[in-house]
């Protein structure tokens, strides 16, 4: 088929819609070829080893889809191997939505978002919930910052992943991007006012 999150996503209603206004020749081009953009590389792994946060969708019982926001410290999505991510899931405000949409239906989106530089990657998957008793994965899972004891954890087999291009993303910053760029700046106004003193 070729690129995976094409084959995924591009269904025939999509397919109509981009022939009725004429994209569904530069989309047809990603059906050529080998199969593509189903194994996470080097380049996806360091993406999201870098991020501090990421959305997931889900579909619950009734067909309406449920969109949650997860964060941690950077990394605390742990890339298992080329075909499978994870990360813990940790006590918070006990609804169990996205762990109860998960049960009912394995498929899950994910969208991770390098805000600075303007960048997004795309998966789509199929998860699995672990509990308490498998104690190996979890230890693997969790991120060893002992915020909470651990409650479960998200396995996900990767099925397709996408690289968004960069319109329309508006670069935010964290506190401690803002920090890193206003010390580096403060520094430099350092070695400039030296450079001019007599």
């Amino acid at each position: 088929m070729g690129h995976k999150f094409a084959e995924i996503a591009c269904t025939p209603t999509v397919r109509r819609l981009q022939s009725a206004h004429g994209s569904h020749d530069a989309y047809a081009r990603l059906e050529q070829g080998a199969d593509s953009h189903q194994r996470i590389g080097e380049r996806e792994a360091a993406f999201i080893r870098a991020r501090d946060s990421f959305y997931i969708a889900s579909v619950g019982e009734t067909g309406w889809p449920y969109l949650q926001h997860r964060g941690g410290p950077s990394g605390f999505v742990k890339v298992l191997d080329a075909l499978t991510i994870g990360f813990a899931d940790y006590p918070g405000n006990r609804q169990y939505v996205s762990t109860g949409n998960v049960i009912h239906d394995e498929r899950v989106a994910l969208l991770f978002m390098d805000y600075p530089h303007r960048r997004r990657l795309k998966l789509l998957g199929r998860a699995r919930i672990v509990g308490r008793e498998d104690v190996e994965i979890l230890t693997r899972l969790d991120d060893g910052e002992g915020r909470a004891p651990l409650e479960c954890g998200f396995i996900i087999t990767v099925a397709a992943f996408d690289w968004n291009c960069p319109q329309h993303i508006t670069p935010r910053f964290t506190e401690a991007e803002i920090e890193a760029r206003r010390g580096s700046s403060i520094e430099e106004n350092r070695r400039l006012e030296a450079g001019r003193r007599p």
